[in-house]
């Protein structure tokens, strides 16, 4: 196991079980004492732990009890960026198994299904739109509408994306994204930019009045 692999795995005990000592972080994780240390300076050092000091034990002395530490936020902050690249490598097995398509077209038709009482499909697109960013954005996706060229569509645009980290990688997670926005407004829907392709904003542009098009 790499060293990086195990000081992930200290970080996550403390933030998940601090305060807690060397002595149990070694026991629990099967390691040995002097690993354990070796990891907690580098996590000091790092700024993503810090000794916990328990009322009244300000006073340095025989008898003070063993140190035990805590996560900071920036800790928290590393230990997800640390869960975030495990699910990229998942994305990236799921592809060569054959099965990341299937498995973000399923997760993107339970967006879908989560979406779907928010919208009125007798409404005018302009609301349904308006009620889709609602929607999205009560989900995390920061969603927003604006007007486009010409006043025949809208832009839905996405500030902030869930799931951006893997679409970085996995731009399957956009194209389903746009298809089940496509299914819920019964419209054709066009990708013009996203966060995962470099952009400030996902940008999403539909039409106000067009023939209508299923899909399956």
């Amino acid at each position: 196991m790499s060293a990086d692999t195990t000081r992930d795995r200290v970080l996550s005990l403390i933030a998940t079980a601090g305060p807690i000592t060397a002595a149990a972080l070694a026991s629990d994780l099967g390691v040995t004492a002097a690993g354990v240390r070796r990891h907690l300076t580098a996590l000091e050092e790092a700024g993503h732990i810090v000794d916990h000091e328990p009322p009244g034990s300000h006073v340095r002395g025989r008898g003070r009890p063993a140190r035990s530490f805590v996560a900071t936020s920036e800790g928290q902050r590393a230990l997800t960026s640390a869960y975030r690249g495990v699910a990229v490598d998942a994305m990236d097995l799921l592809r060569d198994l054959g099965g990341l398509e299937r498995f973000v077209e399923e997760k993107a038709r339970e967006l879908e299904q989560q979406l779907l009482p928010s919208l009125d499909k007798d409404a005018p697109m302009d609301r349904k739109v308006a009620a889709l960013a609602t929607a999205l954005g009560a989900k995390g996706f920061a969603a927003s509408v604006r007007p486009g060229p010409g006043g025949i569509t809208v832009q839905l645009c996405q500030g902030h994306c869930p799931v951006q980290a893997l679409a970085e990688n996995s731009p399957e997670w956009c194209e389903a994204e746009a298809r089940a926005f496509s299914r819920l407004l019964d419209v054709h829907v066009q990708r013009l930019s996203t966060l995962a392709g470099g952009a400030h904003v996902c940008t999403t542009t539909i039409p106000l009045a067009t023939p209508t098009r299923k899909e399956g």
